[in-house]
């Protein structure tokens, strides 16, 4: 089976023989770029991808980010970093003067959620994402584009107990539940302009896109990308990744990027496949660091007016901070993140939630992942029970592994399984049928990498 070092050397090779207009075999023996140096690509300015003092045969190097000058890995979703170390999955294609990468996950699942609150479903979700960057005067060009077919699953989307947030048919809360994504997940363009080798400035803008707040988002760090079921803390850390009307501008100095953005606060409503109205009415900001190519931290705050639909005169600020960590080794790669994320209603309640999540990956073939998540919750409860409003401390702890088949380039198909352990206090024994619900997910997938 060809490791990731094969496909990334193949990628060079082919970007090298588009840009060169001549025939090239591609080289497997050839090794991946360093990375432990990361930072910057000795790049021209305008010219993505092409690294006239690096090492790599023909003087190319690998694709250059869309943000700056140093390589693509280090993005993730929407304009966040991610350590530059992390593996850069997506299949590319040279066509004229673009570059265009690929990416793409679809789980068949079986859902079995433990308790009386719980439930069983079969459902499928995925997503498809596509990057496409461009010389454009003395910068960068690029267009990103992310859809989801989640909205098949029903608007009730997946039993997933202690989850919590956003509504199905506009009445009534999701709880114990987690919505589907929207059709259209990212519809974004971005354009970048060095101000030397190693610095630049930016603008994003999507309807919908991602601002500057929080860590990547769950289903693109690569410490939980292949668990299938959504973490409980995604209202703490990263749920502003769909918003329909977002903004940003940002420097980048070296490792260090600092952005703002203005966006819309509401999240997206119960119906899945339409775009929303475009709002800016919230804004963030995010500063990022990487001090090397293994690691990267940031620090994040925003002001959310009326995130949700069913509580309209609700805002909310809310903080976060994450650290993720990186470790390729031989053919094998290890990622973990650490975020801690503070949500402060006004009126309300502040609630903390803190996640841990990790996963290993070995030969391209054996996937083992795990999550612990601890949150402050006071959305489990509707009115007229007793304990509608009141905040309750719990956590989850899931553990999982995934086989990979290969089957052409770029694409393998999966099989796997994640179960899960609910740690609840003493008050909510009784309504979730005792102190640790116990469920579990199987589930096949194919991932376009």
């Amino acid at each position: 089976m060809r490791n990731r070092s094969v496909w990334r050397a193949s990628r060079r090779a082919a970007l090298a023989a588009a840009v060169a207009v001549a025939p090239l075999a591609s080289h497997a023996d050839e090794p991946a770029p360093p990375s432990e140096k990361g930072g910057s690509m000795d790049d021209m300015p305008g010219m993505p991808g092409m690294n006239m003092g690096g090492d790599d045969e023909m003087g190319m190097g690998p694709m250059q980010g869309m943000y700056g000058p140093y390589l693509m890995s280090r993005e993730a979703s929407g304009t966040s970093w991610q350590p530059e170390s992390t593996p850069n999955e997506g299949a590319q294609v040279m066509a004229g003067d673009w570059m265009w990468m690929f990416h793409g996950i679809v789980n068949g699942i079986y859902d079995h959620q433990g308790g009386p609150r719980g439930g069983t479903k079969w459902f499928s979700n995925s997503m498809g994402m596509a990057m496409g960057q461009r010389p454009l005067g003395p910068g960068t060009l690029g267009l990103r584009a992310m859809l989801s077919l989640d909205p098949l699953m029903g608007k009730r989307g997946y039993p997933l107990l202690l989850q919590t947030g956003e509504t199905a048919d506009g009445h009534t809360p999701l709880i114990d539940r987690q919505h589907p994504h929207d059709l259209f997940m990212e519809l974004a363009a971005t354009y970048s302009q060095p101000l030397s080798k190693r610095d630049s400035v930016f603008v994003y803008f999507g309807i919908p896109g991602e601002p500057a707040l929080g860590p990547p988002a769950f289903m693109h760090r690569f410490s939980g990308e292949d668990n299938p079921q959504a973490p409980i803390t995604h209202h703490w850390l990263d749920s502003t990744h769909i918003t329909y009307g977002v903004a940003t501008v940002g420097i980048v100095v070296d490792q260090w990027k600092i952005e703002g953005s203005v966006f819309n606060g509401r999240e997206p409503d119960q119906n899945r496949w339409n775009i929303d109205s475009p709002k800016f009415d919230s804004a963030s900001g995010r500063i990022s660091f990487n001090p090397s190519a293994n690691w990267s931290l940031q620090a994040s705050y925003g002001y959310l007016k009326s995130p949700e639909q069913l509580a309209p005169a609700t805002h909310e600020r809310r903080l976060t901070l994450s650290a993720i960590y990186n470790l390729p080794f031989g053919d094998n790669n290890w990622a973990t993140t650490f975020a801690w994320g503070r949500k402060m209603d006004d009126p309300g309640q502040d609630l903390n939630g803190f996640l841990i999540e990790s996963a290993v990956n070995l030969h391209e073939t054996h996937t083992i992942f795990g999550r612990i998540e601890r949150a402050e919750e006071d959305e489990l409860f509707e009115t007229p029970s007793p304990l509608a409003g009141r905040s309750f401390t719990v956590n989850e702890l899931s553990l999982g592994y995934i086989y990979d088949i290969p089957i052409v380039e770029h694409l393998k198909l999966g099989f796997g399984g994640v179960g899960t352990l609910d740690v609840l206090p003493n008050a909510l024994r009784t309504p979730y049928g005792g102190g640790t619900p116990a469920s579990f997910m199987l589930f096949m997938r194919l991932k376009l990498l």
